[in-house]
């Protein structure tokens, strides 16, 4: 789920306004572009890139390895199974509002043939100085830098907020890792936290979580059995119980989600939660 500046990234949508601004901002980047995917325009070049009528017709002319979704709620369905289809080993899906039913069937789709889901939901994945999938602000060397710190994130605001905290203290990142606020997603914060501590680069973790749903208590077990340091940030301490807060999975059921719940279980693993994202580079220090 890492991205990096050999993969061949298709865009779903890349012909609309949002596709074609933040293609070219990856493309700028680093990130290999190799094409788009509008049935109504295959055939044709959208700024200096190729568009075929699917992803499974571009994976026989140039290649898929990652494919972004700039579409809306009602298309997504389709255009993570065609991505899919095509051999896409990772699909982000910047999308919210999918339903759910759709987003369980495109997931198990996905599992099922050995792809990766990214999202629903979520803002993207950042490889600094090699690649980035997605709207995060990458290109901004305020916020980015080349580093050993991997950031997982549901949300793509606070995520970027770890990141800057990180820059401005002169740490930098291995991987952002945007797994998304939706409560139904294709990538865990422990597989998100898995992952990172498989990568090479990345010496330290930060894992930023927030109320409601159990992915960071299920991050817990994994982030027990690492090497890497692990820090933690949990927004929504001061959230009312059974009240609905941001991302459709922040909302805490009795003792369930709860930030203490949460933070009981992180500091368990071994993990440093601290109070405010402000603290967050001088733990990762120690």
């Amino acid at each position: 789920m890492i991205v990096n500046s050999d993969d061949k990234v298709i865009v779903h949508g890349l012909t609309g306004k949002q596709g074609t601004f933040w293609a070219g901002l990856m493309s700028e980047y680093g990130t290999n572009i190799v094409g788009g995917v509008n049935p109504k325009k295959a055939g044709t070049i959208h700024e200096g890139m190729p568009v075929f009528a699917s992803a499974v017709d571009a994976a026989t002319h140039v290649g898929v390895d990652v494919s972004v979704m700039f579409v809306p709620p009602a298309g997504a369905r389709a255009a993570v199974i065609d991505a899919v289809d095509a051999g896409a080993r990772l699909v982000v899906v910047l999308t919210e509002f999918i339903p759910v039913h759709d987003t369980m069937e495109l997931v198990h789709h996905a599992r099922r043939h050995g792809s990766q889901i990214m999202g629903p939901n979520t803002a993207g994945v950042v490889t600094p100085g090699e690649a980035f999938v997605g709207f995060m602000p990458a290109f901004d060397d305020r916020i980015f830098r080349e580093g050993s710190v991997g950031v997982v994130s549901r949300s793509g605001s606070l995520g970027t907020l770890a990141c800057l905290e990180l820059t401005r203290n002169g740490l930098g990142q291995s991987a952002f890792l945007g797994v998304g606020g939706d409560p139904v997603s294709g990538t865990s914060t422990a597989d998100a936290v898995s992952a990172l501590a498989a990568h090479p680069s990345t010496e330290a973790i930060v894992v930023i979580g927030e109320i409601g749903g159990s992915k960071e208590e299920e991050a817990a077990s994994v982030i027990a059995t690492i090497e890497q340091p692990v820090v933690s940030f949990i927004a929504g301490k001061s959230s009312p119980p059974g009240k609905r807060m941001g991302h459709a999975g922040a909302i805490i059921e009795g003792n369930t989600g709860t930030y203490a719940s949460k933070r009981d279980a992180l500091e368990a693993a071994g993990a440093t939660v601290v109070d405010v994202p402000g603290d967050i580079a001088a733990a990762v220090r120690g």
